[in-house]
């Protein structure tokens, strides 16, 4: 397969031209909230939980989240738990982490407005180049490619290019080589919509791409020799880690017991409900229980889930078990452990629902 370089492509002109048309003429019919008011806060706020979720998910939770907070300062100065609260679900908790971290440096560093420079935008935490162009076009008419996954698809297919769209390198080539052919103001935000929508619902990623549907069918060479399914080309993944975990739903009365994971690592500071390594059986639970200092009154199994990460894959074991009293044990965790888990913490099960974000993860073992 042959691989070229961006640069120099005297497609991309042509096809710009071609999808910013496109784009333009045909309504838009995604229905997604964050392109009717495109402020430089809607945008930012819209694209960092874009990353890695689908936008049909996005939709409420993006909505949700202005109402309770409709500033960067609310951001800012929002507590740890109800941002993660409203969080929930959406996963890849660090990117609410960065979040306000950034809205922080933003009220300091930027009289609490998102700066309009690119470098500026990307000092920022959890800002990198895809979502600073973003940010630029959407929310300040500059002409920035704002290149993720859609735009490399539909770029490799229509240049049968074998370049291995994984890599950093071809992600910034991609970024030089269209950036001549970007029009500013509203239109530079409308051609990064027209990427993202073709990729979205025409130039898919599984399965055969709609091509008889595609404005830019007569510019793709994949499409002209019939190979687009062979593009684009990524480097294959890494084999997950796989790990055994054993999850406890312990309950006292009316209480359920969870507690906050370690300041860092996976899940960083999110509440969870205890867990052990390993797969243990019911002897084994009881056992641990008790030399811990529980009372245990019933053990009755959960069905068994599997949670898949980007790197690591959770085999996980339930048990629903009634004590007899309450016990702040972290279960297993070593006080002289600086990263251990806290201490239990023992909440009515209606403030769970309500007050505590519990990572999905966790979510296969709800308390009933």
């Amino acid at each position: 397969m042959k691989i070229l370089p961006w640069a120099g492509n005297s497609i991309f002109p042509v096809l710009c031209n071609t999808l910013l048309a496109w784009r333009k003429s045909a309504p838009d019919t995604r229905d997604l909230p964050w392109r009717d008011e495109p402020t430089p806060y809607h945008v930012w706020i819209s694209e960092i939980m874009l990353q890695q979720t689908r936008a049909a998910v996005v939709r409420a939770y993006y909505l949700r989240f202005l109402d309770a907070l409709p500033t960067i300062a609310d951001l800012a100065a929002c507590d740890d738990d109800a941002l993660m609260k409203l969080w929930q679900g959406l996963g890849y908790y660090s990117r609410a982490r960065n979040l306000k971290r950034a809205a922080e440096a933003i009220v300091r560093e930027h009289s609490g407005q998102l700066p309009s420079d690119f470098d500026a935008l990307l000092a920022l935490p959890g800002i990198g180049r895809y979502t600073a162009s973003a940010i630029a076009s959407f929310a300040y008419g500059q002409p920035r490619p704002a290149v993720d996954g859609n735009f490399l698809r539909v770029a490799a297919r229509v240049t049968a290019n074998g370049i291995d769209i994984a890599k950093d390198a071809s992600k910034r080539a991609l970024e030089a080589a269209l950036a001549p052919s970007y029009p500013t103001g509203r239109d530079a935000g409308y051609l990064n919509e027209a990427f993202m929508d073709l990729g979205a619902t025409i130039c898919l990623p599984n399965g055969a791409p709609l091509c008889h549907t595609c404005p830019a069918a007569r510019l793709c060479l994949a499409h002209d020799r019939g190979t687009e399914q062979d593009y684009p080309v990524k480097a294959a993944l890494k084999a997950r880690r796989k790990e055994s975990r054993t999850v406890l739903i312990l309950s006292c009365g009316d209480r359920i017991a969870i507690r906050k994971r370690p300041a860092k690592g996976l899940l960083a500071g999110l509440w969870e409900y205890p867990n052990i390594d390993g797969k243990l059986t019911k002897r084994a639970v009881r056992e641990q229980l008790t030399a811990e200092g529980f009372r245990v009154r019933s053990i009755m199994p959960l069905p068994p889930a599997r949670h898949i990460f980007s790197h690591i894959e959770w085999e996980l074991t339930g048990w629903a078990v009634s004590v007899a009293e309450r016990n702040e044990s972290p279960l297993l965790a070593a006080e002289s452990d600086a990263n251990a888990p806290s201490a239990l913490l023992w909440v009515r099960r209606e403030e769970l629902a309500a007050a505590y974000s519990i990572p999905a993860a966790f979510g296969y073992f709800t308390p009933q």
